[in-house]
C-alpha cells in the first residue's frame, strides 16, 4: 500500500529529501562593535564640521594655512641667508610679534565691537598683499633686510586683530559645547599646514628661489577668501556687545585679573611663550649650524613639528572638556621633552624629538586657549582671547632675540635647553596654585566702561 506521503516501510529510495537554504555565515559582533567605536571616534572628533559656516571657514583655512607656514620658513630663512645672525632671527620675531604687546587689549575691544566676519575678509586680504610684495622683492633682487623687518612688523600689526578675531569668530559659527572641538579642529588646520608648508618651502627654496614661497603664499589667500565669503552670515550665533567706552580694553584685563583660573592659566602661557614658543629662532640654526644642513632640513625640522602637532589637536579633539589641571600637566610635558630633544645624536633623533616636541606644545595652545574661552563670558572672547594672544604671542618677541644670542653664543641645543627649563620652572611654581582649581560655569563680565562712567546698554553686531 502506497501512502500519501511514501513508503513507510523501511526503504528510503523515493523519500524527497527538501533542501535547506544555505545557512549565514556567522556575524563578528567584535568586527561590528569596532566599526561602531571608530565610526563613534570620527563622528566625535569631527563633530563641530556638521555645522555648515565652520565647515566652509574650515575648508578656506585648510588652504591658506600651508601658505603661511611657508612664508614663515622663507622669510627666516631669508634673513639668515642676507646676515647670518642668530640675533637678526630674532629681531625679526620680535618686530611680527611685537604689536601684539602695544595693540593686543584695544585690538582685543576693537574686534569685540566690529563685524568679525568682515573683519577677517581684510586682515587676511592685506596679508595677501604684504606677501605678494615680499615675493617681488625677493624675485627682483632688490631686497633688504630692513625691508624684510618692515614688512614683519607690517603683518604683526595687521595680526593683532586678525588672530583674536579669527579665534573669536569660531564661537559665533558653533554651538558653546562644541567650543572645545572646533578649537582643536582649528589647531589641526593650523599645525597641518606647518607639517605641509614648511617641507613644500624647503624643497621651493632649496630648487627654484626662497621668493616662490612668498608668491605661493600670497595665492594661498585666495582659499581662505572664498570660504569667508560663502558664509551664511544671518545664520551665525547672534553675539551681543556693549557700546564703546574708554575702559574697554581695562575691563578685559580686569576681568581676567579677577578670576584666579584665568590669570593663573595666561601666567603659565606666557612664562612658556617666553622661551618654548621661539622655534623660528632654534630651528633654523639647528639646521644650519649643528647638522650642518640647509633649507630643506630647516623645512623637514618644522614639517616634524607640525606632524606631531597634528596629532596632538586630533587628540585634543576628541577630549569634551578642558582644564587647568590638564593644561598644568601638559607644560610639564613639553618641558620634559625640550630637555630630551638637546641632546638629539642624530638629524632622525631630532626629528623624532620636533615631533613630540610638536604634539605637547599643541596640547598646551589649544588647551590655554580653551580654558579661556570656556571661562569668559561671550561679550569678552575678543578681549580675553586678544589677551591671550598678547600674552601668548607677545612673549616671543622679548625672548625670541635673548634666545637668538643664546643659540648663537652657545648653540642652539642651548636653546632647548633654556626652553624647556624654562617650562618646567614654571609649571612647578604654579602647581600649588592650580591643584585645586576645577572648569567652572563662565562669569558673568564686567561693565565695559570705565569706573567714572555708566556702563553702556548692550546692542547686537550689525549683520555680515
Amino acid at each position: 500500500m502506497v501512502l500519501p506521503f511514501g513508503d513507510t516501510g523501511g526503504s528510503h529510495q523515493h523519500e524527497q529529501h527538501v533542501p535547506h537554504p544555505p545557512r549565514a555565515p556567522p556575524v563578528d559582533c567584535g568586527m561590528r562593535r569596532a566599526r561602531a567605536a571608530v565610526r563613534h571616534a570620527r563622528d566625535r572628533t569631527f563633530r563641530s564640521l556638521r555645522e555648515p559656516n565652520y565647515r566652509r571657514y574650515f575648508t578656506g583655512q585648510a588652504v591658506s594655512v600651508a601658505g603661511t607656514w611657508m612664508q614663515r620658513v622663507a622669510q627666516d630663512w631669508l634673513v639668515l641667508t642676507l646676515t647670518g645672525s642668530g640675533v637678526a632671527l630674532g629681531i625679526a620675531t620680535a618686530l611680527q610679534f611685537g604689536p601684539l604687546l602695544v595693540l593686543g587689549l584695544w585690538a582685543g575691544a576693537v574686534v569685540d565691537r566690529l563685524n568679525r566676519r568682515r573683519l577677517i575678509i581684510v586682515t587676511q586680504t592685506i596679508q595677501a598683499v604684504l606677501a605678494a610684495t615680499l615675493a617681488v622683492l625677493t624675485l627682483t633682487g632688490t631686497v633688504e633686510l630692513w625691508m624684510v623687518y618692515a614688512l614683519a612688523l607690517a603683518l604683526g600689526i595687521v595680526n593683532a586683530f586678525d588672530t583674536p578675531a579669527r579665534q573669536a569668530f569660531v564661537g559665533e559659527m558653533v554651538e558653546p559645547e562644541n567650543y572645545v572641538n572646533a578649537q582643536a579642529l582649528s589647531s589641526t588646520i593650523h599645525n597641518a599646514g606647518r607639517l605641509v608648508g614648511p617641507a613644500i618651502a624647503g624643497i621651493l627654496i632649496a630648487t627654484t628661489d626662497v621668493g616662490v614661497a612668498f608668491a605661493v603664499n600670497a595665492l594661498s589667500f585666495v582659499g581662505v577668501l572664498i570660504g569667508l565669503l560663502r558664509i551664511d552670515a544671518a545664520s551665525l550665533r547672534p553675539v551681543t556687545v556693549p557700546e564703546s567706552g574708554k575702559g574697554a580694553a581695562r575691563a578685559g584685563l580686569r576681568y581676567v585679573l579677577a578670576k584666579p583660573e584665568l590669570r593663573a592659566a595666561l601666567l603659565l602661557i606666557g612664562v612658556i611663550a617666553l622661551f618654548g614658543q621661539n622655534f623660528r629662532v632654534v630651528l633654523p640654526l639647528l639646521a644650519q649650524d649643528t647638522f650642518r644642513s640647509g633649507a630643506e632640513v630647516y623645512g623637514y625640522l618644522t614639517a616634524a613639528l607640525g606632524l606631531g602637532a597634528v596629532v596632538g589637536a586630533l587628540f585634543s579633539a576628541s577630549r569634551e572638556t578642558a582644564t587647568s589641571w590638564g593644561l598644568l600637566l601638559s607644560c610639564m610635558a613639553f618641558g620634559a621633552i625640550n630637555l630630551v630633544a638637546a641632546a638629539a645624536p642624530s638629524l632622525t633623533a631630532a626629528y623624532l624629538a620636533m615631533a613630540a616636541i610638536g604634539f605637547a606644545n599643541i596640547i598646551v595652545n589649544t588647551l590655554g586657549r580653551t580654558v579661556l574661552q570656556l571661562g569668559t563670558d561671550p561679550s569678552m572672547h575678543g578681549r580675553v582671547l586678544a589677551l591671550h594672544g598678547l600674552v601668548f604671542l607677545g612673549s616671543t618677541p622679548i625672548g625670541g632675540p635673548l634666545l637668538g644670542w643664546i643659540c648663537e653664543t652657545f648653540g642652539a641645543r642651548a636653546g632647548l635647553v633654556v626652553a624647556g627649563g624654562t617650562a618646567l620652572a614654571a609649571a612647578v611654581v604654579l602647581l600649588p596654585r592650580l591643584r585645586r582649581l576645577r572648569r567652572a560655569p563662565a562669569p558673568e563680565p564686567e561693565p565695559e566702561q570705565a569706573s567714572e562712567s555708566p556702563p553702556a546698554d548692550p546692542v547686537p553686531r550689525p549683520a555680515a
